[in-house]
């Protein structure tokens, strides 16, 4: 497995806000240590306060407000689990197939144990020297403590094409993507391209739109960059055209999280 096993991200934040409709691209875990989380959906919801942990599985999507009360300021450490680490995990183990793959989302109590894991897989994936062994093994032993709570993600099947284009997109979301580019990286026509989106109810323009605006909430939420920059690392060439669009898709401006 030549990509990432996992990603490692800190979401900091001093500043109330919902997130319309977040859809969970990557198999994820997180660690809430201050503030609160809360998963809205018209039927509900689930609320994770600081020292609880909340799982959302590929494809779950969720209405998501991260609010920094009581502490006064929201921090939750994540990790995204690369489908290629969770099909491993699976074959791994397989004493834990028969354990139904979480759906929607699950939460457990952060306790002694699963701190020390995961933030010795954080501290693997986000070093320079780690091996790519050590890191998928601080990465598998997440997902070890997981299951033996009884939380399983499920084994990932073939990516769609909407899934391919947004992997690829996703590692430079500034560059300057074509149909014809995009098309040519799977050495396939860009009619053919087309045609393999549009049966999955999907367009390159609508990849190359989630994969940009979902970068931007991502480093709006994790990083100290100026909104100017975040569009520009996301592929915008116009800050005011970034922020309607985020307007557009998330339900606040990008100056929200920039007070």
């Amino acid at each position: 497995m030549t990509d990432a096993p996992a990603l490692s991200l800190q979401i900091a934040t001093t500043v109330h806000h919902r997130v319309h409709t977040v859809t969970v691209r990557m198999d994820s875990v997180g660690w809430v240590v201050s503030g609160t989380k809360h998963l809205v959906t018209p039927g509900g919801g689930h609320r994770y306060p600081s020292g609880r942990v909340f799982v959302l599985p590929r494809g779950a999507q969720w209405e998501i407000v991260n609010d920094p009360a009581p502490q006064g300021r929201y921090v939750a450490r994540l990790l995204c689990f690369a489908p290629g680490l969770v099909e491993q995990f699976h074959r791994q183990f397989g004493q834990f197939s028969a354990v139904p793959p979480v759906q929607g989302c699950a939460g457990l109590a952060a306790g002694a144990d699963f701190q020390d894991c995961f933030v010795r897989a954080m501290a693997a994936l986000e070093s320079e020297t780690s091996s790519q062994a050590v890191r998928e093994h601080r990465a598998l032993e997440v997902l070890l403590l997981l299951a033996e709570a009884g939380i399983v993600f499920a084994p990932p099947g073939e990516l769609g094409w909407a899934e391919r284009v947004r992997r690829l997109v996703g590692a430079s979301p500034q560059a300057d993507w074509t149909l014809e580019r995009i098309a040519a990286a799977f050495a396939t026509s860009a009619s053919t391209l087309q045609r393999r989106l549009a049966q999955e109810g999907e367009s390159v323009s609508q990849c190359l739109r989630d994969v940009r605006l979902e970068t931007g909430l991502v480093l709006l939420q994790s990083s100290t960059l100026q909104v100017s920059e975040v569009a520009a690392r996301c592929g915008y060439g116009s800050h005011s055209r970034f922020s309607a669009a985020f307007r557009e898709r998330f339900g606040f401006a990008p100056s929200h999280l920039r007070p």
